[in-house]
């Protein structure tokens, strides 16, 4: 009798353990993304490929000479755990964006932001991370064979997509594909890629398939899957694409090397610090290369590209020197070379002075030309990117990957205006062939990180 009462008791604790498990499946807050017609709640963006809802199927069909079109749900996310299965033609190339935008100031409302990869080639990087429309490959495949055996050709697939503050991590049926800490988009909408063909008629009319999309947004630490795979980390790093295309860090995110005072033979011993990748120079009431002073490369630089991250303190002002010769000016103050502004345009006075109107406002050739007034700032206390190109005379002022302006070093427009500023009086001023680069100490709190450079390449002869 007491072994028929042990059976029972254990068939009543499984069933309720198998209960209390199809409880939790069940009440987990999933929020469906598909209907079963129709496409409410989304909108079409770039090309004019067609999409149909064929009972919550969602097909896109490819077209010719069109860009990537993407149909994007109307709502932001910005943390949030997604889950969706997709088949696509095996001759096609496809993506589910997420954390992506369309902005009238970006390429003309370009689609841009992260995309898992849905790529049936041979190669086999479905679940990496590409970024769209602006850096390329951010995590591939080529070290992760699981997760390029994962892929089932010409069947349904499953993502699995853990957007967390800086952390992103992709599965591709189960199996861990991409895993990324890189914080350069927090919020944007969740999109399906089809792809552009251009001319070739022989992709005309092939398809990308999608359903049972649905995401969580709340609660996440709850339902978040573990990987075994190791964070590729873009921090103070080169991605995939800056390896393959010739860029180099300019510093490393936790030596001074490669750096000094402007008017020290080594690193300043005070005035700047580095805390967790970030090289920061401190408040000091806001006076002029007054505590630390100015920091350059050791290095000098004709042609080149330069992307430096940097991020404001409230009513911070600072600079990014290029061309820079630490001989000219030995005396107070800040050596002199040509000035990306580093301000805050809203707090800080100097946005209303100037030799040129606008002059010295964020991004601007600082006290010679004004950039754009409609340039994509980020707020106070976020990061915004720097670009600066100087090919021979030409030079690019860019801002979160917008030009904001463009000069002719040593033009005759160009000389009227310096001639015309407070750098009338240094001989030659703007037209050095070589220089440093410099990170100006203006007394305020300003942060950089990711400090990048690519020297073109010399033709052999």
């Amino acid at each position: 009798m007491k072994k028929i009462n042990c059976i029972l008791l254990l068939i009543v604790m499984s069933a309720a353990i198998v209960s209390s498990c199809k409880s939790q499946k069940e009440i987990t807050p999933w929020k469906h993304l598909i209907d079963e017609n129709g496409f409410e709640g989304w909108s079409i963006k770039g090309g004019e490929a067609n999409y149909i809802n064929q009972d919550g199927v969602i097909i896109g069909t490819t077209a010719l000479n069109t860009p990537n079109t993407f149909l994007t749900t109307n709502e932001m996310y910005d943390d949030f755990i997604l889950e969706i299965e997709y088949k696509v033609d095996s001759t096609m190339n496809s993506g589910i964006q997420f954390r992506s935008n369309s902005y009238p100031y970006y390429q003309d409302g370009r689609v841009h932001g992260y995309q898992v990869e849905i790529d049936p080639s041979k190669r086999a990087w479905s679940g990496g991370i590409y970024d769209e429309g602006r850096r390329k490959w951010l995590c591939t495949l080529e070290d992760n064979p699981n997760a390029q055996k994962a892929f089932k050709q010409n069947e349904w697939n499953h993502y699995r997509v853990e957007a967390i503050a800086d952390t992103l991590k992709t599965w591709i049926n189960g199996v861990p594909a991409s895993y990324l800490i890189d914080d350069k988009t927090a919020s944007g909408f969740i999109g399906l890629q089809v792809h552009s063909i251009g001319k070739d008629t022989t992709k005309l009319g092939k398809q990308v398939k999608w359903k049972n999309a649905k995401i969580l947004t709340e609660n996440l630490s709850k339902y978040t899957a573990k990987t075994t795979l190791e964070p590729v980390i873009t921090k103070n790093n080169l991605t995939v694409n800056e390896k393959n295309s010739g860029w180099q860090m300019l510093w490393d995110g936790e030596t001074t090397k490669g750096w000094r005072g402007a008017k020290l033979e080594s690193f300043p011993t005070e005035g700047w610090s580095i805390e967790n990748g970030e090289l920061i120079v401190a408040e000091n009431g806001g006076a002029e290369s007054a505590a630390g002073g100015d920091i350059v490369t050791t290095d000098v630089y004709s042609d080149f590209e330069l992307s430096v991250d940097f991020k404001l303190s409230p009513g911070a002002n600072s600079g990014i020197k290029y061309y820079v010769d630490t001989e000219i000016n030995k005396g107070p103050g800040s050596s002199i070379g040509l000035e990306y502004q580093i301000l805050d345009d809203e707090l800080h006075e100097d946005a209303k002075l100037g030799s040129h109107e606008g002059s010295r406002t964020v991004c601007s050739l600082y006290d010679l030309i004004q950039a754009n007034p409609d340039k994509p700032i980020n707020p106070i206390g976020e990061w915004n990117t720097a670009y600066i190109k100087s090919i021979g005379n030409h030079v690019e002022h860019w801002l979160n990957d917008v030009k904001v302006l463009e000069y002719e070093r040593g033009s005759d427009e160009f000389l009227k205006l310096v001639a015309e500023s407070k750098y009338e009086k240094w001989p030659n001023f703007g037209t050095l062939e070589k220089g440093q680069i410099l990170l100006q100490d203006h007394g305020d709190k300003v942060a950089f990180r990711n400090i990048k450079i690519k020297v073109p390449q010399k033709k052999k002869e």
